[in-house]
Protein backbone atom coordinates (compact mmCIF):
# COMPACT_ATOMS: atom_id res chain seq x y z
CA UNK A 1 0.00 0.00 0.00
CA UNK A 2 1.72 3.68 -1.12
CA UNK A 3 0.60 6.56 1.62
CA UNK A 4 0.95 9.62 -0.44
CA UNK A 5 -0.21 11.96 2.28
CA UNK A 6 -0.95 11.18 6.06
CA UNK A 7 -2.41 13.33 9.36
CA UNK A 8 -4.39 13.70 11.96
CA UNK A 9 -7.16 13.58 10.23
CA UNK A 10 -7.06 12.18 7.16
CA UNK A 11 -5.24 9.68 5.00
CA UNK A 12 -4.74 9.58 1.57
CA UNK A 13 -3.58 6.44 -0.43
CA UNK A 14 -2.67 5.37 -4.04
CA UNK A 15 -4.90 2.48 -5.53
CA UNK A 16 -3.84 0.03 -7.87
CA UNK A 17 -6.33 -1.63 -9.89
CA UNK A 18 -6.47 -4.84 -8.32
CA UNK A 19 -8.13 -3.79 -4.75
CA UNK A 20 -11.65 -2.54 -3.92
CA UNK A 21 -12.15 0.28 -1.79
CA UNK A 22 -14.67 -0.65 0.24
CA UNK A 23 -16.34 -4.58 1.07
CA UNK A 24 -18.66 -6.11 -1.61
CA UNK A 25 -19.80 -9.30 -2.44
CA UNK A 26 -16.72 -11.01 -3.66
CA UNK A 27 -16.08 -11.12 0.26
CA UNK A 28 -12.16 -9.82 -0.64
CA UNK A 29 -10.25 -7.72 1.90
CA UNK A 30 -11.04 -4.10 1.12
CA UNK A 31 -8.38 -1.41 0.53
CA UNK A 32 -10.50 0.47 3.79
CA UNK A 33 -9.71 -2.83 5.82
CA UNK A 34 -6.12 -2.88 4.84
CA UNK A 35 -5.76 1.12 5.56
CA UNK A 36 -7.21 0.14 9.08
CA UNK A 37 -4.63 -2.47 9.63
CA UNK A 38 -1.63 -0.56 8.36
CA UNK A 39 -2.75 2.18 10.95
CA UNK A 40 -3.21 -0.56 13.90
CA UNK A 41 0.38 -1.45 13.19
CA UNK A 42 2.17 1.89 12.77
CA UNK A 43 0.68 3.31 15.85
CA UNK A 44 0.15 0.28 17.83
CA UNK A 45 -3.46 0.58 18.52
CA UNK A 46 -4.83 -2.17 20.76
CA UNK A 47 -8.65 -1.25 20.17
CA UNK A 48 -10.81 -0.90 16.74
CA UNK A 49 -9.42 1.86 14.14
CA UNK A 50 -11.24 4.29 12.52
CA UNK A 51 -11.63 4.76 8.95
CA UNK A 52 -14.21 6.43 6.84
CA UNK A 53 -14.95 5.95 3.20
CA UNK A 54 -15.66 9.12 1.46
CA UNK A 55 -15.47 8.47 -2.09
CA UNK A 56 -14.79 5.60 -4.39
CA UNK A 57 -12.80 4.51 -7.31
CA UNK A 58 -14.29 1.34 -9.40
CA UNK A 59 -11.94 -1.89 -8.85
CA UNK A 60 -10.14 -1.83 -12.11
CA UNK A 61 -9.22 2.14 -11.70
CA UNK A 62 -5.74 2.97 -9.83
CA UNK A 63 -5.02 5.98 -8.00
CA UNK A 64 -5.94 8.50 -5.48
CA UNK A 65 -8.28 7.78 -2.66
CA UNK A 66 -9.24 10.27 0.20
CA UNK A 67 -9.83 8.16 3.74
CA UNK A 68 -11.01 9.77 6.48
CA UNK A 69 -9.10 9.22 10.30
CA UNK A 70 -11.82 10.80 12.12
CA UNK A 71 -15.63 11.28 12.28
CA UNK A 72 -15.28 15.09 12.44
CA UNK A 73 -13.01 14.71 9.04
CA UNK A 74 -15.69 12.16 8.08
CA UNK A 75 -18.31 14.28 7.51
CA UNK A 76 -16.98 17.26 6.49
CA UNK A 77 -15.39 15.66 3.46
CA UNK A 78 -19.34 13.93 2.83
CA UNK A 79 -20.33 16.82 2.58
CA UNK A 80 -17.43 18.25 0.44
CA UNK A 81 -17.58 15.69 -2.37
CA UNK A 82 -21.49 16.12 -2.51
CA UNK A 83 -21.06 19.82 -2.56
CA UNK A 84 -18.59 19.34 -5.71
CA UNK A 85 -15.94 20.85 -3.38
CA UNK A 86 -13.32 18.33 -4.27
CA UNK A 87 -11.68 18.72 -7.43
CA UNK A 88 -10.47 15.39 -9.39
CA UNK A 89 -8.01 14.83 -12.35
CA UNK A 90 -7.78 11.58 -14.09
CA UNK A 91 -6.01 10.24 -16.54
CA UNK A 92 -6.94 7.79 -19.14
CA UNK A 93 -5.33 5.87 -22.30
CA UNK A 94 -7.51 5.57 -25.70
CA UNK A 95 -6.46 4.12 -28.85
CA UNK A 96 -8.29 5.96 -31.09
CA UNK A 97 -7.56 9.57 -30.97
CA UNK A 98 -10.47 12.33 -29.99
CA UNK A 99 -11.39 14.64 -33.23
CA UNK A 100 -11.06 17.44 -30.64
CA UNK A 101 -7.67 17.78 -28.51
CA UNK A 102 -9.55 19.57 -25.61
CA UNK A 103 -13.44 19.49 -25.01
CA UNK A 104 -16.76 19.43 -22.56
CA UNK A 105 -18.34 16.03 -22.58
CA UNK A 106 -22.24 17.14 -21.64
CA UNK A 107 -24.66 13.33 -21.48
CA UNK A 108 -27.54 12.25 -19.25
CA UNK A 109 -26.54 8.74 -18.33
CA UNK A 110 -28.82 5.65 -16.90
CA UNK A 111 -27.58 3.62 -15.04
CA UNK A 112 -28.56 -0.36 -15.61
CA UNK A 113 -27.91 -1.75 -11.96
CA UNK A 114 -28.11 -5.53 -13.20
CA UNK A 115 -25.37 -4.59 -15.57
CA UNK A 116 -23.48 -2.48 -13.81
CA UNK A 117 -23.44 -0.43 -16.21
CA UNK A 118 -24.60 3.07 -17.29
CA UNK A 119 -25.73 4.35 -20.96
CA UNK A 120 -25.06 8.28 -21.93
CA UNK A 121 -27.57 9.87 -24.25
CA UNK A 122 -27.59 12.97 -25.81
CA UNK A 123 -30.68 14.18 -24.55
CA UNK A 124 -32.31 13.43 -20.82
CA UNK A 125 -34.16 10.80 -20.36
CA UNK A 126 -36.69 9.56 -17.75
CA UNK A 127 -34.37 8.33 -14.71
CA UNK A 128 -31.38 9.91 -16.12
CA UNK A 129 -28.54 12.19 -14.90
CA UNK A 130 -26.88 15.18 -15.87
CA UNK A 131 -23.01 14.17 -16.42
CA UNK A 132 -20.35 16.89 -17.46
CA UNK A 133 -16.58 16.64 -17.87
CA UNK A 134 -13.59 18.34 -19.50
CA UNK A 135 -11.01 16.58 -21.62
CA UNK A 136 -7.49 17.37 -23.31
CA UNK A 137 -5.55 15.26 -25.03
CA UNK A 138 -2.02 15.89 -23.19
CA UNK A 139 0.07 12.94 -24.93
CA UNK A 140 0.70 10.77 -27.46
CA UNK A 141 2.85 7.07 -27.48
CA UNK A 142 3.47 4.76 -30.68
CA UNK A 143 -0.08 2.90 -30.47
CA UNK A 144 -2.25 5.09 -28.04
CA UNK A 145 -3.40 8.85 -26.64
CA UNK A 146 -3.47 10.21 -22.90
CA UNK A 147 -6.43 12.60 -22.00
CA UNK A 148 -6.73 14.35 -19.00
CA UNK A 149 -10.02 14.31 -17.56
CA UNK A 150 -11.45 16.52 -14.94
CA UNK A 151 -14.83 15.70 -13.77
CA UNK A 152 -17.34 18.19 -13.35
CA UNK A 153 -20.03 15.86 -11.26
CA UNK A 154 -19.25 12.23 -9.96
CA UNK A 155 -21.97 9.56 -11.81
CA UNK A 156 -22.19 5.80 -12.05
CA UNK A 157 -18.89 5.06 -14.39
CA UNK A 158 -18.69 8.61 -15.93
CA UNK A 159 -15.70 8.96 -17.53
CA UNK A 160 -16.04 4.98 -19.07
CA UNK A 161 -19.06 6.02 -20.48
CA UNK A 162 -18.91 9.08 -21.43
CA UNK A 163 -15.29 8.76 -23.15
CA UNK A 164 -16.81 5.64 -25.14
CA UNK A 165 -19.72 7.29 -26.12
CA UNK A 166 -17.62 9.84 -27.86
CA UNK A 167 -15.58 7.30 -29.35
CA UNK A 168 -12.78 6.74 -27.68
CA UNK A 169 -13.46 3.46 -25.09
CA UNK A 170 -10.28 3.21 -22.76
CA UNK A 171 -7.84 0.47 -22.69
CA UNK A 172 -8.89 -2.40 -21.36
CA UNK A 173 -12.18 -1.93 -20.63
CA UNK A 174 -14.26 -4.43 -22.33
CA UNK A 175 -17.59 -3.07 -20.52
CA UNK A 176 -17.54 0.06 -22.69
CA UNK A 177 -16.09 -1.04 -26.07
CA UNK A 178 -12.33 -1.92 -25.64
CA UNK A 179 -11.69 -4.70 -28.30
CA UNK A 180 -9.38 -6.34 -25.24
CA UNK A 181 -8.83 -6.68 -21.93
CA UNK A 182 -5.92 -5.82 -19.93
CA UNK A 183 -3.88 -8.84 -18.90
CA UNK A 184 -4.07 -7.70 -15.33
CA UNK A 185 -7.82 -7.40 -15.63
CA UNK A 186 -7.18 -3.54 -15.29
CA UNK A 187 -8.34 -0.61 -17.29
CA UNK A 188 -6.41 2.36 -18.00
CA UNK A 189 -8.02 5.02 -16.23
CA UNK A 190 -5.89 6.83 -13.20
CA UNK A 191 -7.01 8.86 -10.52
CA UNK A 192 -4.05 11.47 -10.70
CA UNK A 193 -4.46 14.14 -8.83
CA UNK A 194 -6.80 15.58 -6.29
CA UNK A 195 -7.22 18.85 -4.51
CA UNK A 196 -9.50 20.17 -2.08
CA UNK A 197 -9.78 22.74 1.04
CA UNK A 198 -8.42 20.23 4.23
CA UNK A 199 -11.53 19.24 6.49
CA UNK A 200 -10.12 20.60 9.92
CA UNK A 201 -6.94 22.91 9.34
CA UNK A 202 -8.11 24.27 6.07
CA UNK A 203 -4.92 24.17 4.36
CA UNK A 204 -5.46 23.36 0.71
CA UNK A 205 -3.95 20.07 -0.22
CA UNK A 206 -3.06 19.50 -3.47
CA UNK A 207 -1.83 15.67 -4.21
CA UNK A 208 -0.45 14.13 -7.34
CA UNK A 209 -0.07 10.00 -7.58
CA UNK A 210 2.61 8.39 -9.30
CA UNK A 211 0.87 6.06 -12.61
CA UNK A 212 1.67 2.52 -12.57
CA UNK A 213 4.48 0.80 -13.51
CA UNK A 214 4.78 -0.62 -16.79
CA UNK A 215 5.76 0.25 -20.73
CA UNK A 216 2.21 1.41 -21.38
CA UNK A 217 1.62 4.35 -19.06
CA UNK A 218 5.68 4.82 -19.11
CA UNK A 219 5.44 5.59 -23.40
CA UNK A 220 4.27 8.96 -22.78
CA UNK A 221 6.18 11.80 -22.78
CA UNK A 222 4.46 13.80 -20.38
CA UNK A 223 5.06 15.34 -16.71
Amino acid sequence: MKVVYEDNHIIVVNKTASEIVQGDKTGDTPLSETVKEYLKVKYNKPGNVFIGVTHRLDRPVSGLVVFAKTSKALSRLNEMFCQGQVKKTYWAIVKERPKEVEGELTHWLVRNEKQNKSYAYDKERPNSKKAILRYKLIAHSVNYHLLEVDLQTGRHHQIRCQLAKMGCPIKGDLKYGSPRSNPDGSICLHARRVTFVHPVSKEVIDLTAPVPEGNLWGGFDVE
